[in-house]
């Protein structure tokens, strides 16, 4: 909000021009703010001056003391000084592309004036700086002008190391570069170099070095054929160099700028086309080439390492050798492939075995951390036996050796000499920082021109001393070492790069077993951050984390979909072995059979692989591979956050294991198609061997996967709020199955223990019986468990609930004449004189039917459930043991009592209830579907289901208001048969077409209840007309079977 157009615009170009007072009324305004937020901007620019003027001092000094330079002999001398000398050019170039920081400093320092009345001191010379800077090469070429002969000299002693280091992949094939079985005979000696930490000097830092420091020097190019050949060389290997971070620089288009501006520079432009078009036809094969190689190289050397770690000791060299060669072709990869953006050769900028190259770096990492212990006591060894022997040595040697440098020197020998195994086996902390400090002051001390011990004529000392320094990192400054030879950090500011190499990894199946690289790099990126900027590190760290979360999704995405996969082709054979699929199966076996028989006259065959078997082989490869990455290392750091990449998969597991699941149901709300509950176990049985069977290929607790997802799928959500099958499988049998029971269509068969479907013309065939008998009973209950049973038994409950809620509602109509008949229970003709004035006397039976049918297959539901070691009562139901009372009908009929009316009414609401349905049975004689079918054993209207309702309904009705449940059962047995014995005088024969039939009820109620015994029916309804009734009742069964002619 600080900076708004209407302030940019009028601003002047320059902040040293005095601005127009027109237009500060809005920088007035807000000059706090303005102030506040563009201070640390208008600081940063000073710190930018305040280096400039130290950089210029020290170059001056470096000049006026005619130091020595040489990258072999003073390392740490030279390097620090090519170092600030990169630094300064790559941040007066930085300062140079910041956008609008005339801007900036101009209108923080109007808000500053306005502020505190005065101008900030430091304001005209950073105004004069940044004008200087408006075109900052030909400024750097003014102020290095004097310090062209320093900067030369330090450069052309890299002219046979950038040579040497600087050769394509034949040529290290030739040489077998960091093969230790090329020279077998010498494995055991230690690999050594006069220019030990040349060995490993990254490459790119090199280049950065020739080509910035001819870039501010031009005029030294046409002074010696060496440096204009290292210049050539450095041209010819890369199209952008870095200047920090994600800044690059495109170094041949602005070389050519500067140089063709330039009188004399003919010639080297020219140079600078030609190696231009050399770099572009051949530094992406070259670099290709390199990769190539390296990926073989590191991975024998890996190997080596790996089978023999005590090797580590002699060729530590060799290890930070390859790791430095393997980052600088990482890092020059990923740069051009961020700044290349047109070229003919894309296939150059990008590679899709990058992963392997990246996975064997932090192998060695690895290896190196493991083995920390074997490097230290070698390397301990070799500096007291071996470094201070050859340093003594050489001290005495010398021809002149002052007071003061002698003194430092025996120092070295002294505390050299004194080191010993006991020190790494006790653990001791190693410090040699002191001894690397005190060597680097005396580089500086004899570089200088007229040094008393001067390093350029004593190159003996430089390189011992550099040898020495090697060896003293590897004991106290392990982890600066690798950082030093492999630190991949930058590659954080790359983020597109790095994912377009993720994803063309995961395309390659070859590839797929170092995935695992990619998010092992993000630990690298904690690298990044400053303690000088502390802002930076949320974004950084969110950028970390994102990007190792990203590829480690990406990688369980693929691995899950291949165990879903695997997992579905199992589960298809498993339902071609299912029952109703073996008619088909004979058939087919069948025609195979004749087919052979046919063709035997044919006597050449070929086998050809299954495809099925091709499909599986590869889904088992992938999953190999994936799996071996996910489990390369239990779990590392990004950013203080702990990463387990194996959680990734089971967490992946368990989403798609949880979805096919459902999808195996196949529910559809629609049409109303479910697939059955024992198709459905059979399938979940394939994919849960199939997961078990991997429990030890993928590294996972395959158990732990599978009992979440199956106890999420006893409850109504899964983790993610979707539905499970104990919600798919209840609406089902609630919307599907007992509402058709409810219309007629489908009715209780208890001789089958099941709900069969009535058979209609016109109607698409279902088989309820295919989706209620005592199997799919048993699979429903082992699908969706307990739990599960008890979800859908509190549904069914509630339903029953509504039912019995509405059966008050017309008792509460008919009380009146429902209270005269429970008093009437003796004088039949006063009962058939009331019951004409009952309303809804249908609706009654109808309803205590439906109750009937949902108690009914709850009880079917129940059934299948396993034993299970549960608590009595409301446990005990749910785990299917019969209760003579319902404790889940009883808590929702206790929680239905109908709004401000007192217990004792709702106490007389229930005994008329039972007085209702007593005196309505009667009506069903006059139903043609109330005829007792003795196929099914039941009624085709489902009105057996009654017998269910009554009792249960009657008995939960009258615990709740503790009251005597046999007593109220012996007044409805009466009530009922005196009702039932009516019909008997009945004249209207359509009324009492089915007395028969529906006298088979009283029979059905007894049975159902613990509370009632035939000798209680007996009382009011003689047995003999129950028999009866079964002899004329199975005559008629019989009769209607029999064929008409």
């Amino acid at each position: 909000p600080c900076v708004s157009p209407t302030w940019v615009s009028p601003l002047p170009p320059t902040p040293c021009h005095p601005i127009p007072s027109q237009h500060l009324g809005p920088v007035h305004k807000d000059k706090g703010d303005i102030a506040r937020v563009l201070g640390p901007f208008y600081h940063s620019f000073l710190d930018v001056l305040e280096f400039r003027d130290h950089v210029y001092e020290l170059l001056n000094t470096i000049d006026a003391s005619q130091c020595f330079f040489d990258i072999h002999v003073n390392y740490d001398f030279t390097k620090s000084y090519l170092d600030l000398v990169v630094t300064y050019v790559s941040l007066v170039l930085l300062l140079a592309r910041t956008e609008d920081r005339r801007l900036l400093i101009g209108m923080y320092h109007c808000a500053h004036e306005m502020s505190h009345g005065t101008s900030d001191p430091s304001f005209a010379r950073l105004g004069q700086m940044v004008l200087e800077y408006d075109h900052p090469l030909k400024k750097l070429m003014e102020e290095f002008g004097p310090h062209t002969k320093a900067v030369t000299s330090a450069l052309l002693s890299l002219h046979f190391l950038f040579a040497r280091r600087n050769q394509g992949a034949e040529q290290w094939r030739s040489d077998q570069l960091l093969s230790l079985l090329s020279t077998t005979g010498t494995m055991l000696s230690p690999a050594s170099s006069d220019t030990m930490a040349c060995e490993y000097l990254s490459l790119e830092v090199m280049e950065r070095w020739i080509l910035m420091g001819f870039l501010v020097c031009p005029g030294a190019l046409g002074s010696s054929p060496q440096c204009l050949e290292l210049w050539r060389l450095a041209l010819q290997g890369s199209l952008y160099v870095t200047l920090l971070r994600d800044e690059a620089l495109q170094v041949h288009k602005v070389t050519e700028e500067l140089l063709g501006s330039l009188k004399g520079f003919g010639k080297r432009v020219a140079d600078l086309k030609e190696c231009k078009e050399h770099a572009v036809a051949h530094s992406g094969s070259l670099h290709r080439g390199r990769r190539a190689y390296l990926r073989g190289a590191v991975r024998e050397l890996e190997v080596l390492l790996e089978d023999q770690p005590g090797l580590l000791g002699p060729k530590a060299l060799f290890v930070f050798m390859a790791l430095s060669f393997c980052r600088d072709e990482v890092s020059w990869l990923v740069r051009h492939a961020e700044h290349v953006t047109k070229t003919k050769t894309p296939e150059d900028f990008a590679d899709g075995h990058i992963a392997e190259l990246l996975f064997l770096m932090e192998q060695l990492r690895s290896l190196v951390r493991r083995h920390v212990g074997v490097l230290q006591r070698y390397h301990v060894q070799y500096l007291a036996r071996f470094d201070a022997l050859v340093l003594s040595e050489v001290i005495q040697n010398l021809s002149v050796c002052p007071e003061e440098e002698s003194i430092i020197l025996s120092s070295f020998v002294s505390s050299l000499s004194a080191l010993s195994v006991k020190e790494v086996d006790d653990k001791e902390q190693f410090d040699f920082t002191p001894l690397r400090l005190d060597w680097f002051r005396l580089q500086a001390y004899t570089s200088v021109a007229k040094a008393s011990l001067p390093l350029g004529s004593n190159h003996d000392v430089g390189r011992v001393m550099n040898l020495i320094v090697f060896h003293t990192k590897l004991l106290d400054s392990l982890e600066d070492l690798l950082a030093e030879a492999s630190d991949l950090s930058d590659l954080c500011f790359y983020p597109r790069p790095v994912e377009k190499m993720f994803v063309a990894t995961m395309e390659e199946p070859s590839m797929l077993r170092y995935s695992i690289a990619f998010p092992l790099l993000c630990s690298h990126f904690s690298r990044c951050i400053h303690p000088m900027c502390p802002e930076e590190y949320p974004h950084l760290k969110a950028i970390a984390l994102g990007l190792c979360n990203k590829f480690l999704e990406e990688m369980a995405r693929q691995a899950s979909a291949c165990v879903m996969d695997a997992c579905a082709e199992q589960h298809n054979l498993s339902e071609q072995l299912l029952p109703k699929h073996c008619a088909s199966t004979v058939s087919k076996a069948r025609n195979k059979k004749t087919l052979k028989q046919k063709d035997r006259t044919l006597t050449t065959k070929r086998w050809w692989p299954p495809a099925v078997g091709c499909g599986m082989d590869k889904l088992h490869l992938t999953l190999a591979e994936l799996s071996l990455s996910l489990n390369h290392v239990p779990n590392f750091t990004v950013f203080e956050h702990t990463v387990t990449p194996a959680e990734y998969l089971s967490s992946h597991l368990e989403t798609r294991f949880t979805k096919a699941i459902v999808a195996m149901a196949g529910y559809s709300q629609a049409t109303q198609e479910v697939a059955r509950p024992s198709e459905v176990l059979v399938g979940l049985s394939a994919y849960m061997t199939f997961i078990q069977s991997l429990g030890q290929f993928v590294g996972l607790d395959t158990g732990r996967i599978i009992r979440s997802v199956l106890l999420q799928q006893t409850q109504p959500r899964d983790a993610a709020g979707e539905q499970t099958l104990t919600t798919i499988y209840t609406n089902w049998y609630l919307e599907a199955l007992l509402r058709q029971a409810s219309t007629g269509a489908i009715i209780l068969a208890p001789a089958l223990q099941a709900f069969a479907t009535v058979p209609r013309e016109g109607e698409p065939h279902f088989s309820a019986a295919e989706f209620s008998d005592v199997s799919e009973m048993r699979a429903l209950a082992e699908l969706i468990g307990p739990y599960g049973m008890k979800f859908l038994s509190d549904n069914l409950m509630w339903h029953v609930g509504s039912q019995v809620t509405e059966l008050k509602k017309l008792v509460n109509e008919n009380m009146d004449t429902l209270v005269q008949l429970r008093s009437s229970s003796c004088k039949p003709e006063q009962m058939a004189a009331l019951l004409p004035r009952l309303t809804s006397a249908e609706n009654v039976l109808k309803r205590m039917t439906i109750i009937g049918e949902i108690l009914s297959f709850r009880a079917m539901a129940q059934q299948g459930l396993r034993e299970i070691t549960l608590s009595i009562f409301e446990l005990a139901s749910a785990a299917g043991i019969p209760c003579e009372v319902d404790p889940a009908l009883v808590n929702v009929l206790a929680g239905s009592k109908t709004d401000g009316s007192s217990p004792e009414e709702d106490y007389k609401v229930a005994c008329l209830l039972l007085v209702f349905v007593a005196v309505s049975l009667p009506l069903l004689a006059s139903d043609p579907a109330s005829i007792y079918n003795t196929e099914v054993d039941g009624y085709n209207n489902n009105i057996h289901c009654l017998a269910k309702a009554i009792i249960h309904v009657s008995a939960a009705l009258f615990t709740v208001h503790n009251k005597n449940i046999e007593t109220h059962l012996k007044e409805f047995l009466l009530l009922a048969s005196v009702s039932l014995l009516q019909l008997g005088q009945e004249t209207d024969k359509v009324r009492a077409r089915n007395r028969d039939s529906i006298s088979l009820l009283m029979q059905l109620i007894v049975a159902e209840s613990s509370f009632l015994t035939v000798d209680m029916l007996e009382t009011c309804f003689p047995y003999v007309l129950l028999r009866n009734a079964y002899r004329e009742v199975c005559r008629e069964n019989m009769l209607s079977r029999v064929p008409s002619h």
